[in-house]
């Protein structure tokens, strides 16, 4: 599927911020892998996949970041989420990494963690133009293999965040 501003648009409108995370003043990479629901001929949810350089405590690994996460307002509180999200991470699975990551705004925490993400309890640093930042939103996993943890220590991306 391809996504560009033009499918965003059609799911979210064409507001200026239209994620609500334009105040973080974060610069974001595009994602990688797309999917998507059409309800009537219209694209009415999307969830986006970056596999992404990480370290934590120190140790280089790979996440496969979740991003542009976004349902049409008007059709909100029907499972679109949860679909296009479990699509996006069934293909995650296959990808390598242990891990899914994610950011978002505190008000989605409550519906992600029904999806079965955990949040991260630490501060994480992104890369940015201007250099490595704490990133303002909260940071969620959740495990791509059966068994996996989130490791311990201080977590760096080491790219742009998704």
């Amino acid at each position: 599927m391809e996504y560009t501003k033009t499918e965003q648009i059609e799911i979210l409108g064409d507001g200026a911020d239209p994620f609500g995370v334009a105040d973080a003043g974060l610069t974001w990479l595009p994602k990688k892998d797309h999917f998507g629901i059409r309800h009537k001929g219209r694209l009415v949810a999307h969830a986006g996949l970056l596999q992404l350089p990480i370290s934590i405590d120190g140790v280089g690994t790979q996440v496969v970041g979740v991003g542009g996460v976004a349902v049409a307002p008007d059709l909100r509180g029907h499972g679109l989420a949860r679909s296009v999200v479990s699509a996006a991470l069934d293909h995650a699975r296959t990808m390598g990494p242990q891990h899914g990551l994610l950011f978002c705004r505190p008000p989605l925490v409550p519906l992600y963690q029904q999806l079965g993400w955990r949040t991260l309890e630490r501060d994480v640093h992104v890369e940015q133009p201007e250099g490595a930042v704490i990133m303002p939103l909260r940071t969620m996993w959740t495990p791509l293999r059966d068994g996996a943890n989130w490791p311990a220590g201080e977590v760096r991306l080491l790219s742009l965040p998704m």
